[in-house]
């Protein structure tokens, strides 16, 4: 059975069962503090397990794509080198919210497996929670254990600890037991030697779990406390690359068709043979899960960077560029051309992934480069480690550095190492990993307790659109503690004017006003499992009484300016440079506004003025604001409303229109382009491939920004003594510039003609060779043009030059072609192991290198020293 029927019979199965198919949500979360990634099926429906919204279906399958590489679910190390953990990976499941629980959830589980699967029961374990001595003492689940019974045979129902058997949401939230189904795929005569049940959870690569059912029916609160749910809630997920292993018949994941293309086309572009050796199985393995990771990842949005989420997708994919470098000795981007066969494979269940290949070939390739680059880099810099270790083992903390800085992965250093004769001190590496780990997470670490609740009615109410103050009552609060913010505390009101923190658009602030008169600020919004929450250092005395909610109306002023003049922008881009922009990110704040977008490219200076006076032109037509609330999805695509890839949309939506421009978009507006006033592009460039961006300002930035160039040019003018034609001053200035500077370099050039006269005076014979070491008065770059100059028509020549400049000393070496290759001579050792002398290293080729260092005073014994390179 191939992969795509599979997931169809799995969706058509709980289709007949009442549930409501749904698409999978982005693996890119951007609406939730607790996680970069959707790790679970569940994710996207947490705000219904806690209460905070009414789902419009109870029942409803998908298959979800999820990513785990990061906090508590982290496989990545292990990728590769087994047969079943991946980082991206799908996730069947179904879901109950307050509609059917165990009962339903285990005799469909079985009959999916057994009656639609057809696989064999007799490969089948399932587990039950046996129960917990803890301080919660948990009950055995004997609810699940005596279903199961009914349709398991005994020997085949296994008891199973908390950790593997009771499934929590996070240290707080929904939790609840949960029954695991496991599958032996081993041979007859493997199955005879060693009962299945002995292997379950024991990370054997055949005995697998392959369903997870869980049943929602306890709250974990701050202090540990468990209380039950008031209404019972059902959450399966059954891992797909799993299924399609034991339905296709083979033992390893890697060995369906949602992988046996991907690896085809790895051996084809590497010239390798997958099955004839482990450590190139692993490397492509790796690749083969990672490209998927990085695909989907920049699908959806997420562009690799250097922090946050970013981070970690480069982060997976040079994971994957060093095993490539490492066992399949690919030297050059290669990576990008799997993009296609990705594609084709899972672009009918996922079209974000055809729509958007160009880009992620464009975006990988880049990366690729780079990484490369930095490889090459992190050899050279480890060339200077090993140059300057008086013994064979490695300081791990300079290995450290190399790794935390440079990104040179740190299983690259050792086999390097290991290959040249040296060991890695791993402690001392894994005391400094640790080190900035403990730094990092007492940085970012948050205690949250538990929801203090002051209403029952908790459905909360948006009023921002239409008023910036009301009164409100506040249903909930808690207090939260980080090292960052110090000690604040969460606010859910019943209704708020505060527009939470979302679609690149940055929470409200303004305050609370008592009935007393005394005030409390919000000091931002966000949004959390779909509830607005208020972030404030002080909570008001009488939380039962009414407040005034007032937004600060100035910031909100000029943020909705910037966010109109985004999607008058997006509009823009796609009048001058083509159809083909699309949106890729943006930030809009008070004080200024930046936009991503697909094109590849660098803008043109008249194609800014362009989109500049393309959106100024739509401000000075003053178009209003045209507004449609609760709009069922289809009907504002249908009416033209652009939506934006990675975004989480519902079954209604609200769409702005300004003239021509309608998006999808739930961000605060002016009323009419007019109140914009004027819009200025501060500046255009490249954010990775195929992505460029632009940052602007409107309204009062504008007026600001006149005003200081005003000034800027009032001194400039002064400068110039008030020249009528301060372009015309300057211009003349340059071109005097221009003058000047080319009589120095002549007058130089003379100097070293005469130096270089001087120079070759000195030279003496040693062993055949020309040679000489000296401190002279010339940069670097005259250096090496006398270096170069004095090698002309010789072919015996061995110089080492120095020169000191602000403190920091340089040494220049230069041996004749000639002598490189009989002599053996190599000019980058030299200097590398000459700049010991003055406390620095480098590199270069072998007929002529360069090294810098912070030792001055060293510069005489390095000098001295040169001379016994000529034996």
């Amino acid at each position: 059975m191939k992969s795509q029927e599979i997931r169809t019979k799995f969706l058509e199965f709980f289709k007949e069962k009442s549930h409501k198919i749904v698409p999978s949500a982005p693996m890119v979360i951007k609406d939730d503090p607790t996680l970069m990634f959707t790790n679970a099926g569940m994710n996207q429906f947490k705000e219904f397990f806690l209460g905070n919204s009414v789902p419009k279906h109870t029942r409803v399958t998908d298959s979800q794509k999820c990513l785990r590489v990061s906090g508590k679910h982290n496989d990545l190390e292990e990728v590769g080198k087994d047969t079943y953990h991946h980082t991206m990976f799908e996730m069947l499941g179904n879901w109950s919210f307050g509609d059917y629980f165990k009962e339903e959830a285990i005799s469909w589980a079985w009959e999916f497996l057994t009656e639609v699967c057809k696989i064999d029961k007799d490969s089948l374990y399932v587990t039950v929670f046996e129960g917990s001595t803890d301080p919660d003492k948990l009950e055995q689940d004997s609810e699940a254990l005596k279903l199961w019974s009914k349709i398991v045979d005994k020997d085949r129902i296994l008891f199973g600890n908390k950790k593997d058997n009771f499934w929590e949401m996070g240290d707080q939230g929904p939790c609840g037991p949960c029954s695991e189904i496991h599958v032996d795929i081993r041979s007859a005569s493997e199955k005879a030697k060693v009962s299945g049940a002995s292997l379950v959870n024991q990370d054997h690569p055949q005995v697998v779990e392959i369903w997870n059912l869980v049943f929602m029916q306890y709250n974990r609160k701050a202090n540990g406390e468990l209380e039950a749910l008031p209404a019972k809630h059902v959450d399966t997920g059954m891992g797909f690359e799993r299924l399609c292993m034991v339905l296709q018949g083979v033992q390893s994941n890697y060995d369906t068709d949602v992988f046996t293309p991907l690896i085809r086309e790895i051996e084809t572009i590497t010239n390798s043979d997958y099955g004839k050796d482990e450590q190139i199985n692993i490397a492509i393995r790796v690749i083969a899960d990672h490209i998927r990771a990085v695909s989907f990842s920049i699908a959806d949005g997420q562009l690799p960077s250097n922090t946050g989420a970013g981070y970690v997708i480069r982060r997976i994919l040079r994971r994957a560029i060093r095993y490539g470098f490492t066992f399949l000795d690919t030297k050059e981007p290669f990576m990008f051309r799997l993009v296609k066969v990705l594609s084709d494979t899972m672009g009918k269940a996922f079209p974000e992934i055809k729509d958007q290949r160009q880009l992620i070939e464009n975006v990988v390739k880049e990366e690729e480069h780079s990484f490369l680059k930095t490889l090459d880099q992190g050899l050279l810099l480890l060339d200077n480690i090993v140059s300057g270790s008086k013994d064979k083992k490695i300081d791990g903390r300079k290995a450290f550095e190399l790794y935390d800085t440079f990104g040179f992965p740190i299983d690259l250093t050792a086999l390097i190492l290991g290959e040249r004769g040296y060991v890695l001190d791993e402690a001392g590496f894994e005391k400094a990993m640790q080190e900035q780990k403990n730094r990092s997470r007492s940085a970012s670490e948050v205690s949250k307790e538990d929801w203090v609740v002051l209403a029952d009615d908790l459905q909360q109410e948006f009023v921002g659109y239409d008023n910036l103050e009301t009164t409100v009552k506040i249903v909930k609060f808690r207090k939260v503690t980080s090292k960052k913010e110090g000690e604040q505390y969460q606010l859910v009101f019943n209704l708020t004017p505060f527009y939470p923190e979302g679609g690149g658009q940055v929470g409200d602030k303004g305050y609370l006003e008592a009935s007393n008169g005394n005030v409390f600020y919000i000091l931002d919004t966000k949004r959390e499992n779909n509830e607005i929450v208020h972030f404030a250092k002080e909570l008001p005395t009488h939380l039962e009484e009414k407040f005034k909610a007032v937004v600060d109306q100035k910031q909100r002023k000029r943020t909705a300016s910037n966010h109109t003049a985004t999607h008058l922008l997006h509009q823009a881009l796609r009048e001058v440079l083509g159809e083909h922009v699309e949106q890729k990110g943006s930030a809009v704040h008070s004080k200024y506004l930046r936009f991503d977008f697909s094109h590849f490219a660098k803008v043109s200076v008249d194609e800014l003025q362009q989109i500049e006076s393309f959106v100024n032109a739509r401000i000075s037509n003053g178009l209003p604001l045209e507004e449609q609330r609760n709009v069922p999805m289809e009907k504002a695509l249908e009416e033209g409303a652009m939506a934006l890839f990675g975004e989480k949309y519902g079954d209604t939506v609200r769409t702005v229109r300004f003239g021509q421009s309608i998006e999808l978009c739930g961000g605060t507006h002016v009323q009419n382009t007019a109140d914009i006033w004027h819009f200025k592009i501060r500046s255009e460039g490249a954010v990775a491939s195929g992505i460029r961006r632009i940052e602007a300002i409107t309204s009062d930035a504008v007026k600001d920004f006149y005003a200081e160039s005003n000034n800027t040019l009032l001194e400039i003018k002064e400068l110039l003594n008030n020249a009528k034609e301060p372009v015309k001053a300057v211009a003349s200035l340059q071109e005097e510039n221009v003058r000047l500077k080319k009589e120095v370099e002549n007058l130089l050039k003379e100097k070293a003609k005469n130096v270089k006269g001087e120079l070759l005076k000195e030279l003496t014979e040693v062993n055949g060779i020309q040679y000489l070491a000296k401190k002279v008065d010339l940069d670097a770059q005259g250096i090496k043009d006398i270096c170069f100059d004095m090698g002309q028509n010789r072919d015996d020549l061995f110089l080492l030059f120095a020169s000191e400049k602000d403190g920091k000393a340089i040494l220049s070496c230069y041996i004749s072609k000639e002598l490189v290759g009989d002599r053996k001579l190599n000019a980058g050792t030299i200097v590398r192991e000459l700049g010991k002398f003055i406390q620095g290293g480098g590199g270069g080729q072998p007929f002529f290198a360069t090294a810098g260092g912070k030792n001055p005073a060293g510069i005489m014994e390095a000098l001295e020293n040169a001379k016994s390179y000529l034996g």
